[in-house]
């Protein structure tokens, strides 16, 4: 394992992030497909061994379970110096006001009680997971500055919005002297690359540090087209995704599998291989429901795609509706 700055900051992350959207109590929230606390330690403590030192989570996901287990086994078998904890903050926690959203209130709320759940005084990156439209940017970017200079938190980041939301949040950030986001947390895969039009080439421009989640399309890039898995029967949100876009996207899926094939790799490594080539990318955000899935992340660092293998991969790809952003 490598390591590297994240965007222009001086923070050093693994070129690999953990996504712990996986490890979840599965009776709380919406991902009945979690992995309960007892199957997670195992895959957390891999990921470690492996070099990782970038875990990723949020407050909503598996309400809040998935931070629990996460804090709770990062003490366990890691120090704390040598992590960078991310977690985010939008999504709705609680019913009523006041209970979703990037209100001062609701991120001074939250960012407290993400403390709670992980266990630990300070997240390395705290993220906005969505763009709020129905709270003034300024409210939120000062709050989020607040939060770094209260020491509940060392950088910032965004997650999936428009190109020029982000542009005006950095330079609302710029005109008042706030902290600035060090990081985008993206769509981006080779079944769906619209980022590539604004979002990238902003974030270059900008000294970003860009850390894509679902690099595997939720796992459609891992596999053969036709075949399924328990995850994917049960995954509503990764089926509006990629329901209009199918026989495209099954040419690329197959573009991908002929070149794991020449090469003798599995499909993952080859779709998380072209993921990492790209310049602006410091981590692409992996998941881990076995030991395999991180086996193959790993062995993908060492893959060097040539200019013909990501021709091949991109010569079927056709505009997609701009999604990601809910």
């Amino acid at each position: 394992m490598q390591y590297h700055k994240l965007g222009s900051t001086g923070l050093e992350i693994s070129q690999l992030c953990l996504g712990c959207m996986t490890y979840g109590d599965p009776s709380r929230g919406a991902h009945e497909w979690t992995l309960d606390e007892e199957k997670s330690r195992p895959l957390l403590k891999q990921a470690i061994e492996a070099g990782i030192n970038f875990f990723d989570t949020a407050n909503v996901y598996s309400d809040g379970s998935s931070e629990e287990i996460l804090g709770r086994a990062l003490k366990e078998f890691a120090r704390r110096e040598d992590i960078v904890i991310a977690t985010k903050v939008c999504g709705r926690m609680r019913p009523g006001p006041n209970g979703a959203g990037l209100s001062r209130k609701a991120i001074m709320q939250e960012i407290d009680a993400s403390l709670v759940r992980l266990g630990t005084d300070y997240v390395d990156l705290y993220q906005i997971h969505r763009f709020d439209y129905e709270t003034p940017v300024e409210e939120t970017l000062e709050a989020l500055h607040d939060v770094v200079k209260a020491g509940k938190a060392r950088y910032i980041g965004a997650s999936s919005m428009y190109a020029w939301q982000f542009a005006t949040m950095l330079h609302a950030s710029d005109a008042n002297g706030w902290i600035r986001f060090s990081s985008m947390q993206n769509y981006l895969n080779l079944l769906y690359r619209e980022e590539e039009r604004e979002m990238l080439p902003l974030c270059e421009a900008e000294g970003i540090g860009v850390i894509p989640w679902s690099p595997l399309a939720r796992g459609r890039l891992a596999r053969n087209w036709d075949e399924s898995t328990e995850r994917s029967k049960t995954d509503a949100f990764g089926r509006t995704l990629y329901e209009n876009t199918a026989d495209a996207d099954r040419k690329v899926v197959e573009a991908s599998a002929a070149i794991a094939g020449e090469r003798g790799v599995p499909q993952a490594q080859i779709a998380l291989a072209w993921v990492l080539a790209k310049p602006v990318v410091c981590a692409p955000i992996i998941g881990a429901s076995r030991p395999g899935h991180i086996e193959d992340a790993v062995a993908a660092l060492g893959i060097v795609l040539t200019a013909e293998e990501i021709a091949l991969l991109e010569a079927a790809y056709v505009p997609h509706a701009v999604v990601g952003f809910e």
